[in-house]
């Protein structure tokens, strides 16, 4: 485990050492050496997904299937150390392999589940408002892509850009963040530089070009 990327559900308060966002008890951070902690947007984890432990089989492939990945960690008063939660991945990798194990019907009941579950950790009315507010402000962004970006920004995840008490109030900085966030992993190779052990801000500024370029064109249309 000594490898992999961490995250851990924080058991008392804490302040995002970048963004200065308070992010409260119960945070999902990693920890950035003399940075603190840093929330999941920051450290550029914001588009993973919650897979939680319990299914072998689904976790083993999600992790194959998925480029990145993190371990949640949670710290046990009773055992006085910290255990796995679950893995962060990434969407498609889930997907991936849920359809792998959909040959077995426990499988594909267990799916249908988790997908449940993902559904109702989501305000509805607020990701459609958040959504409609991308659309304002980019309308440029490709088809229904103002939906994706939403529904990732705003997943009950402390540290998701879209949970931020400016996102709330819909405000265009904070809304242009989570555009940013999409862009920076759905339409560069930022992934793939942290992949090969580049450090965040080094792969942040090989794309940052064409993020600002593309992001530009959709604000612009």
């Amino acid at each position: 485990m000594t490898d992999e990327i961490k995250v851990f559900i924080s058991h008392r308060g804490s302040t995002c050492g970048e963004c200065g966002e308070e992010l409260g008890p119960h945070a999902w951070i990693t920890l950035q050496g003399e940075t603190g902690a840093v929330c999941l947007s920051c450290a550029d984890l914001d588009h993973l997904v919650y897979l939680p432990a319990g299914d072998t089989a689904l976790t083993r492939r999600a992790r194959k299937n998925s480029r990145l990945s993190a371990v949640v960690l949670k710290w046990s008063r009773a055992r006085k150390r910290y255990e796995r939660q679950g893995l962060l991945v990434e969407e498609r990798g889930l997907e991936q392999a849920e359809g792998e194990c959909a040959e077995d019907e426990i499988a594909r009941e267990a799916a249908r589940a988790r997908a449940a579950e993902r559904r109702a950790e989501l305000d509805r009315h607020y990701v459609d408002a958040f959504a409609r507010r991308i659309r304002e402000l980019f309308p440029g962004c490709p088809p229904a892509r103002e939906v994706e970006i939403a529904t990732h920004a705003c997943r009950k995840y402390s540290g998701r850009v879209g949970r931020s008490s400016a996102a709330k109030a819909f405000d265009a900085k904070a809304v242009r963040l989570a555009v940013v966030a999409h862009v920076r992993h759905a339409e560069t190779d930022c992934d793939s530089y942290l992949l090969q052990g580049y450090g965040r801000e080094a792969a942040r500024s090989r794309v940052a070009r064409m993020v600002d370029e593309i992001v530009d064109r959709w604000e612009r249309a």
